[in-house]
Parts: C-alpha cells; structure tokens; sequence
C-alpha cells in the first residue's frame, strides 16, 4: 500500500470514531443470503449462490473496501483530511465511495476508459470523482494523484490478499462455510471464485487449508475471463506475464499478474469464454429471475461443468460460487444486444449448451 502521511497522534480520536462508524455499518447489515439453485438436470449435485450483490454499496467488493478502510485507518495511513485515491475497473470503486462519503473523506477513483456508464454514476452518487485513463497507465496515475494530493493510494491489487482476516471474523469464506453448515452437503466439493485482485481466492483457499474438516474434500477452482494474464500464470508460473488488453467482463481478469493472487492456495484453474459468461448470466436470469454481472456468469459457468464432471462420475455432492453484483450494472454492456455485437461475441453455442446440460 502506497504511504500517505502518517495519522498525527492528536487524531487518534478521529481514527476511533471512523473505526466505530465502520464496524456500525457493518452491524446494521445482515449477512449476505446463500441461495441453493434447484436444477432439475442435475439431481444428485447442488448448486449453492452466495449472493454478494445485497451489499449496502451492491457487490462483494464492500468486503474489501470495509476492510482496506480498517487497515488503513489502523495503521496510520488514514485520518481526517486524508484523499483516498484508487485504481479500479469499477466496483471496488463504487465501494470504497460509500466508506468515504460515511467518514467524509474524499475519494478519486482511477479507472479504465470504458468503465460501465452505471459504475460511474454510482462512484459519483456516493461522492466520489472518477478519473478516466487508459487501462495500462491506472496504477501509476493512480500513485501521481496521490502523491500529489498527500493522500492514500489504497492499492487493491496490492493489499486485497492480506486486508482479510481469512481465518475468521465474518470474511467470505468464514460466512459461506457457517451458511452450508446445515445443507445436505455441508462440505462442498468445490468452490468457484473468479479473479479480479486474487484477494476473495486467498481468502477462500486458505481457510480451506486452515479448516481440516474442509481440507480433506473441498477443492478451490478459479476461473479466469479472456484478456486475463491469471490462467497463464497459473500455468506456468511466470510473473512478469503482461498484456495490452483490458477485459471484457469487469471486476475480474488482468493484465498483469497482482501481487494479491496467490496461485499456491489454488487447485485448479479454468478459462472461460467472454461469450459463454455472458450466456450465462441470460441463462441465469431464467433460472434466479432476476440479472447477474458478467463476473458471476464466469462463476457460474465453471461451476455448471464442474458438476457435469460430477454427475458423469456418478458423485453426489456440491458446489458453491459467488454472485458478485447485480446486472443492473451491466444493462450497457452484458444487456445490450449492440454491444454484444461490436464486441463480435456470439453467444448461441454457449446458450445451447447451458439448455442441453443444464435446462432451466
């Protein structure tokens, strides 16, 4: 995490109230709901959702921002005239905006040209000033600012995998497996996370290690989108993997190897399709009755042929993964028949499939 100028001691007051005003948002939310998917095709295995989207700022990455705000403020880096800055394809923006706009501090938010319409305006309704770059120049930009305002570069991509308290105290992983606990199949056989900062993938590979009951069964597969370095890295263990392009499903896949993802917690990895997470989420709406992000159709998506593996081994159990955030991000992007078809993705073999395998 870039440093920002040290929290003088005369603010150690303001610091306990910031501290106190977090923890009493997070007191006033219930945790998020598991939903278990009933699908008739596969009547031996299970499919559960953690739904991410019910957030007070509407995405898994209020986890995250609650947490960077507490590091932060614990160590130092944040008191009352502090500037946030971060880079950010979108969510994790939108809410590290709520938790500025609770402690009345001012947030910029560096993001990708191309960020979805609604992202924006949410990051903008919470107070926050989104800041357009091109995509390869968001992390030096976002240290520039920063720098220049004496502010905090929270760092995400940095600090994500370590924020956490993976070994309890309510993280994703610590809520999810308390939720199954009464489920037919209490212990899955494999949760799916997508990768933006590899942060939530830490957190969920560890506890399992860190969980002996878990350990013994449950498996971590990460699925990565196109213009993803992840996958290759995954495979074969190069960091300095780089590449040009920004993906097409936000929130997950980049161009760069981060230093939050942790490929040594992770037993599998799998590429997914642009157009085959975005069938998926229409799929989905079918299914839920109601819209996912892109991210979540990549979830999905893995998930469903994890169970297909299942079903034709002729073993009963279960699999869990995320919904990240709603659709009504995505009605510009993953929505929108035209810009489907600029992005040249076609989606009809992959909507084939999910009718075949997996009905409705």
């Amino acid at each position: 995490m870039a440093e920002g100028c040290s929290v003088p001691i005369m603010d150690r007051a303001w610091v306990r109230e910031a501290v106190q005003k977090i923890n009493a948002d997070f007191n006033r939310s219930a945790d998020t709901h598991l939903i278990k998917v009933e699908l008739p095709a596969f009547p031996d295995q299970t499919l559960y959702l953690k739904d991410e989207s019910i957030h007070p700022s509407g995405s898994l990455k209020h986890r995250l921002a609650r947490s960077l705000y507490l590091y932060g403020l614990c160590n130092g880096h944040i008191g009352p005239d502090t500037v946030i800055v971060e880079c950010s394809s979108g969510s994790t923006a939108v809410s590290e905006a709520y938790f500025a706009r609770l402690l009345g501090l001012r947030f910029i938010a560096v993001m990708p040209k191309g960020t979805a319409p609604s992202k924006i305006e949410k990051i903008t309704f919470y107070g926050g000033e989104p800041h357009e770059v091109e995509p390869g120049d968001i992390y030096a930009e976002a240290e520039r600012l920063a720098c220049e305002a004496g502010g905090h570069f929270m760092d995400q991509f940095t600090y994500a995998e370590r924020v956490t308290d993976w070994r309890g105290n309510n993280s994703i992983a610590d809520s999810l497996f308390a939720q199954l606990a009464l489920e037919d199949h209490a212990i899955p056989d494999w949760v799916v996370m997508s990768a933006g900062t590899g942060g939530t993938s830490a957190t969920i590979g560890r506890y399992i290690r860190y969980r002996c009951d878990l350990a013994a069964k449950t498996q971590l597969l990460v699925a990565d989108p196109e213009n993803s370095v992840f996958y290759d890295h995954y495979r074969t263990g190069d960091p300095s993997l780089r590449i040009k392009t920004k993906s097409r499903i936000e929130g997950i896949g980049r161009p760069r190897v981060e230093a939050s993802f942790q490929p040594r917690v992770i037993d599998r990895m799998m590429q997914v399709p642009d157009a085959a997470s975005i069938a998926t989420i229409h799929w989905l709406e079918k299914v839920l009755g109601r819209k996912c992000g892109g991210s979540t159709g990549t979830n999905v998506w893995a998930a469903l042929h994890l169970m297909c593996e299942m079903r034709e081994a002729g073993k009963a159990g279960s699999v869990a993964t995320l919904i990240c955030d709603g659709g009504e991000r995505y009605l510009d992007t993953c929505y929108n028949p035209d810009w489907i078809a600029r992005e040249a993705l076609d989606l009809a073999p992959h909507a084939a499939w999910l009718a075949e395998t997996a009905g409705t």
